[in-house]
């Protein structure tokens, strides 16, 4: 199979944050694990482009790289806002129209909207440039607290480190949960954060260590196969249940119940992937009680169903 055609478009002074999150992503080989991916860099004015750390990148490719693209990145514009030139957005059009995934990370969300991509549809950017893209782009319906906005089309990323969260996110659509979770594990990150998880916490950092939810969340994590409730929960972790959701909401941006389906439908990807296992056995082994909710939970979660996931991204053929 040819490899997935990646396209990262860089701009003067380019960050090179942004631009490691796609490197890193879709254009690193791994030893043993296969390459589904091939990445190229461009500019409109192929040359050394200059970046924000003083050290240039000679990039050699023009925006003709984008005819062949099935992925565009566009990671991040400085100075965010800037007009960009019409030949950079006319490309950036017709990579779309032709069937392209265009996605930007952190400000690159401007220039999505200069293009038109985000008339009328959800996009997020770095929180400190939310409310000016929203000012810029009175039509764009701009999330202020999530990480990233996946529109299968077009898909946003909140600033800087979101970046690899939506890369992952994309590959895990592409590939599946497992082949994700092996990316993520070689880059040593945790294999997923739903893109509705806040861009950053009420308090990043708990305030005494026996406030993180870390322990607890590998314990939970090894038991969804147990009926795990509120109560239980909060008892493991020593307060009550009130103080485990505020928590839960500060640290991670979502409500105990939301975290543990979150997980429990992975688990479910997981197996259907790697087993051959029914799904009411699935549904067993992830605490989903039965096929039929596994399937309603499935449905909403992903918009398909367990067997049609199975058939996309099933090992056992």
């Amino acid at each position: 199979m040819p490899r997935h055609q990646v396209v990262a478009l860089l701009n003067d002074p380019q960050s090179l944050f942004e631009l490691a999150c796609a490197a890193e992503a879709f254009g690193t080989e791994r030893p043993g694990l296969p390459s589904h991916y091939e990445l190229r860099l461009c500019t409109r004015n192929p040359g050394p482009v200059a970046t924000t750390l003083g050290a240039p990148l000679l990039v050699t490719a023009g925006l003709e790289a984008l005819d062949a693209a099935d992925t565009v990145v566009v990671p991040g514009w400085q100075p965010a806002g800037a007009p960009v030139p019409e030949p950079v957005l006319a490309a950036l059009r017709a990579a779309h129209r032709r069937g392209a995934r265009i996605v930007s990370i952190c400000t690159g969300a401007f220039v999505l909207a200069q293009a038109g991509l985000l008339d009328g549809r959800r996009a997020t950017t770095h929180w400190n440039r939310t409310a000016q893209l929203a000012a810029a782009f009175p039509t764009v319906q701009v999330e202020q607290d999530v990480l990233y906005v996946d529109l299968a089309d077009v898909a946003t990323s909140a600033g800087s480190g979101a970046g690899v969260d939506l890369c992952l996110h994309l590959i895990r659509r592409d590939h599946g949960a497992a082949y994700a979770a092996q990316v993520a594990r070689h880059m040593v990150l945790p294999p997923h954060r739903e893109g509705s998880q806040l861009q950053y916490a009420a308090r990043p950092v708990p305030a005494r260590a026996d406030e993180s939810l870390a322990p607890l969340l590998e314990w939970a994590a090894e038991r969804l196969d147990t009926r795990l409730t509120l109560p239980l929960l909060a008892r493991r972790a020593g307060v009550s249940g009130r103080t485990l959701a505020r928590r839960f909401t500060e640290q991670l941006g979502v409500s105990p119940g939301q975290w543990l389906l979150q997980r429990r439908i992975d688990a479910a990807r997981v197996l259907l992937e790697q087993t051959d296992l029914p799904v009411e056995a699935i549904a067993g082994k992830v605490g989903l009680a039965s096929a039929v909710n596994l399937r309603r939970r499935f449905h909403t979660a992903l918009g398909t169903t367990p067997g049609a996931y199975r058939r996309t991204f099933g090992e056992r053929g």
